[in-house]
Order: structure tokens, then sequence, then C-alpha cells
């Protein structure tokens, strides 16, 4: 069963009250939390209420949740949000500097780990996709992204030179439809949206 379809599941369960699949989206997503935590340099304590929080967030908006296959990128956005709010909490107690030094210097790390930690999920979203789709087009694929010359493609795959754009244009839609790396672009999506209106 694919990924998303399995949280999607998982979710569901979870909303009627299942435990056994509580327990699995705690066991599946305790990992990707607590490295967003330590991502942001937070201790021990911290990251354990973090993730005290954000499990009870879970708990609270799981019902509403609309797409049921993006709970790993509320998750990780909820986890990050949470960790900018700790540590400048904790900079304010822990620190002589300015608040607007504190935050500045939490932003800034804040960003370049919130990029970081976006990629990373970017990139396992696309091979998976990638690995769903032909034969044919993973491999026109993977030769355009190495920007190998339409000659050598026509020759290497026996393709008319004429027929690599359209083929790959079929082939980057087909990517498009899959499902996970739809919820993660509407997510990024509502992310950018949400920062604008703030």
């Amino acid at each position: 069963m694919p990924d998303s379809f399995e949280v999607e599941a998982l979710v569901i369960r979870a909303r009627t009250g299942d435990q056994a699949a509580w327990d699995r989206l705690v066991e599946r997503y305790a990992p990707m939390l607590w490295s967003i935590c330590r991502a942001y340099g937070l201790d021990r304590r911290d990251i354990d209420d973090v993730a005290q929080f954000v499990w009870m967030r879970a708990v609270e908006h799981l019902s509403r949740l609309r797409d049921p296959e993006r709970l790993g990128s509320w998750l990780a956005t909820t986890t990050k949000r949470e960790c900018v709010r700790v540590r400048r909490a904790r900079h304010k107690q822990d620190s002589a500097e300015s608040p607007l030094d504190a935050a500045t210097v939490a932003d800034d790390r804040g960003d370049d780990v919130t990029r970081t930690l976006e990629e990373a999920e970017l990139n396992a979203v696309l091979r998976a996709a990638f690995a769903e789709l032909s034969p044919d087009c993973q491999r026109l694929l993977s030769l355009l992204l190495r920007e190998v010359p339409y000659t050598e493609i026509s020759s290497r795959l026996g393709m008319a030179v004429g027929s690599i754009g359209p083929t790959r244009s079929r082939c980057l839609a087909r990517l498009r439809t899959n499902a996970a790396l739809a919820a993660l672009m509407r997510a990024d999506t509502e992310v950018r949206e949400g920062d604008s209106h703030v």
C-alpha cells in the first residue's frame, strides 16, 4: 500500500479512537519530530515539551484535518513553529542580548533548518513518486536531469528527437498526479500563503 494511503488509513482509524493506529502514527512520526527539535538546537527537556505539545495539538485537530495523508506535513509545520517559540522563550530567559538580536538569531537558524528539512522531505516524496513512473518515463527524465543532449537521448532510447519534449511533458504530468507529492505541494502553498498573511 503506498505510503500516503497507509497514513490516511491510520488517521481515519485514529479518529475513531483506535489506539493501535495512534501508536503506529506516533511510532512513525516521533523520530521526525525529534529530528526537527534537535535541528533547532533544543535540549532533551525542551524536546519532550515540544513533542507533548505537538501530539496534544494533533489529538485536538485530527478530526479537522482535511487531507489525512498530509498529517506528516502538518506535524512538521507545527513542530517547527513550536521549536521557534520555545527557542525564543529560552533565549529571553538565558540571554542578556536584546530581544531583537535573539529573535533574529533564532529566525535565521530556524529558517535554514526549515529549508533543509523541507528539501529532505520533498526529495523523499519525489523519489517515491519517481519510482511509481513507468520505466520509460524514469529513463527519459533521468537523462534529461543529467542534461544529456536530445540527440543522444534519441539514440539511447530509440525515440525520435521531436517526441522527447511531448513525452517529457506527459511524464512530468504523471509525476504531478502523485498523491503524496500533490499533498506536499498544497501544504507548501498553504504555509507560504499563511506566512504572507501574518
